[in-house]
């Protein structure tokens, strides 16, 4: 037999196929195609990261395969998913909140004077509660602005809705009396702390409107 003979016999006998290095390449020439398909490319950060969060549960699922494990992977995903349910819930109610912009009331008791709601702002600034300070301050303020007649009363008045119709009456003090009510809807519905930096400013308003009021009898 020749050499050729030999070699020619010794291809037809051997195993058909692209070697193990040349056929791991194209697989991963294939995922590399795979993942430059316009779907993978545009995936957005919330697929992308539902994907990851899946992906870590099932590999959680997989690495359970004991009793013992098992029963701590369902531990696991457990609080994963009721952590998750109190991270919605939180995230509806402050929608919820936000989403009304301070859609209720300045006022939520009986009718109280201009100064009684004063007295209690004090009280309140004394003992160190600054949310109930400021809301009582602004809502000083709005009785004060309705006892002179500079706004009609209106049951269910917003803060926004009183700064917009104060400022129109005062034009210079309709810059301080937005940020006076953005600061009463953040503490009242915004779930935001009251600071005694805020009272004062709600107090130097207060102050600065009696006096404006005061200037206006003057000229008529």
């Amino acid at each position: 037999m020749t050499l050729s003979s030999w070699t020619a016999l010794s291809l037809v006998g051997s195993p058909i196929g692209p070697p193990v290095d040349v056929g791991r390449d194209q697989a991963r020439q294939e995922a590399e195609r795979e993942l430059q398909r316009p779907d993978y490319r545009h995936e957005s950060l919330v697929d992308w990261l539902w994907r990851k969060f899946t992906e870590f549960l099932g590999d959680l699922l997989d690495s359970g395969t004991g009793s013992a494990g098992g029963v701590v992977s369902l531990i696991v995903i457990g609080l994963i998913l009721a952590a998750l349910a109190a991270l919605l819930l939180w995230a509806l109610r402050r929608m919820s909140r936000v989403g009304g912009g301070g859609a209720g009331g300045v006022f939520d008791r009986p009718e109280l004077s201009a100064a009684e709601h004063r007295t209690a702002a004090q009280r309140h600034a004394a003992d160190g509660n600054w949310r109930a300070a400021v809301q009582e301050r602004l809502r000083a303020i709005a009785r004060d602005l309705e006892e002179r007649a500079i706004v009609s009363p209106l049951p269910g008045r917003t803060a926004t809705e009183l700064a917009e119709a104060a400022g129109a009456a005062l034009p210079s003090h309709a810059v301080a009396l937005r940020r006076a009510a953005r600061v009463f809807d953040d503490v009242t519905y915004g779930e935001a702390p009251g600071t005694r930096k805020a009272y004062l400013q709600l107090t130097t308003l207060d102050d600065d409107l009696r006096k404006a009021r005061v200037s206006l009898e003057a000229a008529t």
